[in-house]
């Protein structure tokens, strides 16, 4: 257990590393648009300062007292950069997001793989022992059979001596 976690630590470094010249250029890209400035960067970077700012004005205490404070919006460059910073972080997010449903997903394949293998072996050891069960009975058959003979022949033999023995008593 005392390994997992610096190796987790180094995979979420090595998945950031990676995924930043991604997220980079999706943030060139964003800044460079007039679309993506105005309705993808602007938008959610103007909500993020809001809930910044009311958050620590809640932590401060201002503005609690029911008075309605109005919360300056950021400037257009401002909110540009916050929200392709925000984008770049999502782009990143997205990507770890992926590689871990992808690693969940082979993992319970590797699970299920594990768990059939286990089943096939436990169905073996199954129908080797029925066929055992079977080879026992099939052998206690012939034992009783021979058994049976056996003390048929026993009882034959004592009836031909009695035969016998009456017949050397009659001469």
């Amino acid at each position: 257990m005392a390994v997992g976690f610096p190796l987790a630590k180094l995979g979420a470094l090595v998945i950031k590393q990676v995924s930043k010249p991604l997220a980079n250029v999706a943030k060139n890209r964003a800044k460079n648009s007039h679309f993506f400035r105005t309705y993808v960067l602007m938008p959610p970077a103007q909500f993020y300062h809001w809930c910044e700012v009311r958050l620590k004005m809640y932590v401060m205490n201002i503005g609690r007292s029911g008075q309605k404070t109005t919360i300056p919006k950021l400037s257009e460059e401002a909110a540009i950069e916050l929200g392709g910073n925000l984008l770049g972080e999502g782009v990143i997010f997205s990507i770890a997001v992926v590689i871990l449903a992808f690693e969940v997903s082979r993992q319970k394949e590797k699970e299920k793989k594990k768990e059939e293998a286990e089943r096939a072996f436990i169905d073996s050891l199954e129908n080797r022992i029925n066929e055992l069960t079977f080879a026992t009975e099939e052998l206690d058959t012939k034992l009783r059979e021979v058994t049976r003979i056996a003390y048929a022949m026993q009882h034959q033999a004592k009836t031909q001596q009695l035969i016998l023995a009456s017949v050397l008593m009659k001469i």
